[in-house]
């Protein structure tokens, strides 16, 4: 991607303090670390950094100009463009090159599983189309700009995974992706401590409609509050595992019909069964056929810390330790207990859940004894629990007799695990990310 003076005077309303005249081609960086010779030097900033500070570095690197916020102009610098926020200018410079190359864009978002179904449309719509892709969770302005402006020229289908911190975000980013097509996983618990309630919730996921082309489509959750929030006059399709019939699961592994249909998946669980019906829809609207469709789906595989399979040192591991909220933890632990035999299981606390954390950790807990009970698992399951928040999901397994040890840190649990758990048993994590529940296996191994 590449702009000359006139596209980013168009694209960002910039003042231009200085102008060489003419049609030279500049690309753009927003990282002194990386910056080419020749490229344009875009500073952002953020609550502990200021990328202005280092404008005069990226000159010394070989940046042909830069944007600024200010009035200097450095007397080597072959152009610079005066705009009144650097980060809103990325934007518009992201939106002009996505005008430009106009590809099918499809936006997802979701309280969960939104980057995996990120990663099932892509299987889908890659079997047919040159495709480019947010890159693992990279879901905010930042990333946004970053993936569009990384597409290829030849890209025909763009797929934007988009995050939020709270109400607003979603619609910025709709605005300057301008999705032909809107996903919307689900709207869960998720982001309660921000937002407050689990309306607000279904509002800000609701947001990725505000720029929906009018006639492209909503695909989303069959969800009552989305119904309510998601205001949108165009093409709806609503989905939800009830619209499925499982005709075989086993490790690794899913079959089922939707619509009349047969699919398969190489992967297990209900709720990565109820994820590819969104990737089904998507590869409709796109014109795609049932045969090109039901072979991409096969093309997926988990991406890192998501359903991860790891043998180490007589150990199966499996790590869903990406992310998690309530409504993930219960259905991938369901999942788990299911399939797996010897199971050991790992969770720690669950973030961004407001003043009600305590109380939803113990919750999660009751939901899990329900499980465990359903699965026959009590006399087997171990439960080892991480963090202050992740005692509380232990405390009504604990009551009915199930195993469940707590620990401080990841430290203790990988040594326990080493001394205590018998070869041949399968543990699986699953945590919010901060957690960092890589460094249980990063230990196992080192050990």
């Amino acid at each position: 991607m590449k702009f000359n003076e006139k596209e980013i005077g168009i694209a960002t309303e910039a003042d231009v303090l200085k102008s060489l005249g003419n049609a030279d081609l500049y690309g753009i960086s927003t990282d002194t670390r990386t910056i080419k010779e020749g490229e344009i030097y875009l500073p952002l900033k953020g609550e502990t950094f200021d990328g202005e500070k280092f404008i005069r570095q990226a000159l010394d690197k070989g940046a042909a100009g830069y944007f600024t916020t200010g009035k200097e102009v450095f007397e080597d610098a072959k152009v610079v463009f005066k705009v009144e926020n650097t980060l809103d200018a990325y934007l518009a410079l992201a939106r002009f090159y996505r005008r430009k190359i106009n590809p099918l864009t499809i936006a997802i978002t979701g309280s969960s599983g939104k980057t995996t179904t990120k990663e099932m449309v892509f299987a889908v719509l890659n079997k047919k189309f040159k495709t480019k892709k947010t890159f693992s969770n990279h879901n905010n302005e930042v990333g946004l700009c970053q993936t569009i402006l990384g597409m290829p020229e030849n890209t025909e289908v763009l797929i934007v995974e988009m995050g939020m911190r709270g109400l607003g975000e979603i619609e910025l980013l709709s605005k300057y992706a301008e999705p032909d097509v809107a996903i919307i996983t689900n709207a869960g618990s998720a982001h309660l401590g921000r937002l407050g309630s689990l309306d607000n919730i279904a509002k800000a996921k609701s947001e990725i409609v505000s720029y929906l082309n009018s006639k492209g489509a909503l695909i989303a959750n069959d969800n009552p509050r989305l119904k309510n929030f998601a205001g949108f006059d165009g093409e709806k399709v609503w989905y939800s595992l009830w619209d499925v019939e499982v005709l075989e699961q086993r490790q690794g592994y899913s079959k089922f019909i939707y619509k009349k249909l047969e699919y398969e998946l190489n992967v297990e669980g209900n709720y990565n069964i109820e994820n590819s019906l969104a990737a089904i829809e998507a590869g409709y609207k796109a014109g795609m056929v049932y045969e090109e469709i039901k072979a991409g789906l096969l093309d997926y595989r988990p991406i890192e810390k998501r359903w991860e399979v790891e043998e180490i040192k007589g150990f199966k591991f499996i790590n869903d330790s990406y992310n998690a909220n309530p409504e993930s933890m219960k259905a991938s632990v369901s999942t788990f207990l299911y399939f797996y035999e010897n199971p050991v299981i790992i969770l720690g606390n669950m973030g961004e859940l407001g003043c009600a954390e305590e109380e939803i950790h113990e919750n999660v807990g009751k939901a899990l004894l329900n499980e465990v009970l359903t699965y026959r698992r009590e006399k087997e399951v171990k439960f080892l629990t991480v963090g202050n928040l992740g005692e509380k999901i232990g405390h009504a397994l604990s009551k009915q007799g199930i195993f469940v040890k707590n620990f401080e840190n990841n430290m203790q649990t990988a040594l326990y695990i080493l001394e205590n758990i018998k070869a041949g048993s399968t543990i699986f994590l699953k945590a919010s990310r901060s957690m960092k529940f890589e460094e249980i296996l990063e230990i196992i191994r080192e050990r």
